[in-house]
């Protein structure tokens, strides 16, 4: 059978018919890895062992899971160097919910180094490959998850975000994002890098696959002190629904200003003008804090991330430097100069000087003053509208190394995504068809398009983006470079 084809939802439904069978299923897609892995360079490690066990306890469905995740006698990496070799003796909560209910797991999927950079550059072991354009990165850090699905590599992922960690794969990859209200997943073993940022959801080919996980995954935790203690279960009833109608939808007008790709501007318009036919009530609002949304994050997330980091030394995992040294700091030194990436070396310097006690007030503690206001720009609007709606990114995937040297350049690719984690809000994204590139191909690539609601108001996220997307079926099968 081609599972390749099937959402996650068809395949559970063919395993209870008895049309196939989770040995089928599991040997399917060890079957494509072995086939294009190496082409497309998703996987860190690969659950091989599962094939040649007779009493094997895994169940129906086989994810693709970050190497973020810890999962007990599982090499779990971060794609780092520093953690080479590294087992956990644990499982990550999430990673306990999903296999209590009919998941299992395909094991580690690569990312950039503890989840920092945006491009899929900087993994200390493999860079991947957009599954339709192979001149082009798939976007980061959760890139390898979405190179995982789009390819049919699994019927799903397993990532966390913390900015835009996997909104602009997905949409750079042609499949649907889904992430929660901060406080709905626990984040109890999943390697730290931003706290009050870190989000941990799933990727997944249709806005259904995106629910039914949901389902499964959020659940209160007495390990986590983030965790909301009941759990959440979507209304089947609003998969009926075929229109918008009473739903007030804003469009916050910073986010259609400088910096847009007009190709990409383009295809928005015309999503929201589908919404309109769809009986949504459009509305123009401002997020007049938007414009400081990526200063504050670019304090807050590294200081989190040099604090998340300093566990890290080098002696427990992996193997000492073997430079000379006369104390166990310089030892450390050593290990964590040669070990980490240069985006990790970057943040942890530059972070740790705004944590100094000479620069605590003016930046860090300012930084967070001004996250309160960009939550407040968000309260006021929703006391307007049911959502708010935008690009995903101000442009279309770009080429291999184009921003690898120019991080600021990178990190202003973030904009529409950013204040809505500073926010702790939900969020998926829904394809919005294609725009060309600026380059000298013109090729046309992938624009998706951003839907925000209020915290802890996922129904309704899923109701306005299972209603779009079946209005406009844009995401059409693309032929794939890798398969031919």
């Amino acid at each position: 059978m081609n599972f390749k084809d099937l959402s996650l939802e068809e395949i559970i439904k063919k395993i209870n018919s008895k049309e196939t069978t989770r040995e089928e299923v599991f040997e399917y897609f060890i079957k494509r890895i072995d086939k294009y892995d190496s082409k497309l360079q998703a996987f860190n490690f690969v659950n091989y062992e599962w094939l040649n066990k007779k009493d094997w306890i895994l169940s129906w469905i086989p994810l693709a899971i970050k190497d973020i995740f810890c999962e007990i006698w599982v090499p779990t990496t971060s794609s780092s160097k520093i953690l080479t070799d590294f087992k956990p003796p644990y499982n990550a909560t999430v990673i306990e919910n999903l296999l209590k209910e009919w998941a299992s797991s395909l094991w580690k999927v690569a990312m950039d180094e503890f989840a920092m950079w945006s491009t899929t550059e900087s993994s200390a072991f493999k860079k991947p490959f957009n599954p339709w354009w192979n001149n082009r990165i798939p976007g980061g850090s959760s890139g390898w998850s979405a190179t995982a699905v789009a390819s049919w590599l699994a019927p799903a992922a397993l990532w966390t975000d913390t900015g835009w960690s996997i909104r602009q794969p997905a949409s750079m990859c042609n499949i649907v994002w889904f992430k929660p209200s901060y406080w709905r997943n626990s984040r109890f073993w999943v390697m730290a890098m931003a706290s009050s940022l870190d989000c941990p959801w799933t990727l997944t080919k249709t806005v259904k696959d995106s629910a039914l996980l949901y389902d499964v995954m959020n659940w209160y935790d007495p390990k986590e002190n983030t965790s909301l203690p009941w759990k959440d279960l979507i209304n089947p009833e609003i998969w009926n629904k075929k229109d918008l109608k009473w739903y007030k939808i804003w469009v916050p007008k910073e986010y259609f200003e400088e910096g847009l790709d007009e190709w990409v501007r383009n295809r928005i318009e015309e999503a929201i003008m589908k919404l309109q036919e769809l009986w949504a009530e459009i509305k123009e609002v401002s997020l007049p804090m938007t414009k400081y949304a990526i200063a504050t994050y670019y304090i807050i997330m590294p200081a989190e991330v040099s604090t998340n980091l300093s566990r890290y030394d080098g002696l427990r995992f992996w193997h000492n430097s073997t430079e000379d040294y006369n104390s166990m700091d310089e030892l450390f030194i050593n290990n964590r100069y040669e070990w980490f990436w240069d985006e990790a070396k970057r943040r942890i310097v530059l972070w740790s000087y705004v944590l100094s006690a000479w620069f605590y007030d003016a930046y860090f503690k300012k930084a967070t003053q001004i996250r309160t206001l960009i939550i407040d720009d968000f309260n006021k609007a929703f006391e307007e509208v049911d959502a708010i709606v935008s690009p995903v990114s101000p442009n279309v995937a770009w080429k291999a190394w184009e921003k690898i040297n120019d991080p600021v350049k990178m990190y202003l690719s973030d904009a529409y995504t950013i204040p809505a984690s500073l926010a702790w809000l939900p969020g998926i994204s829904v394809p919005a068809w294609f725009a060309e590139s600026e380059d000298e191909e013109k090729e046309m690539l992938p624009v998706w398009l951003h839907i925000l609601t209020p915290r802890l108001k996922e129904e309704r996220l899923f109701e306005i983006a299972y209603v779009y997307e079946q209005a406009t079926k844009f995401a059409e099968k693309i032929a794939p470079w890798f398969d031919n």
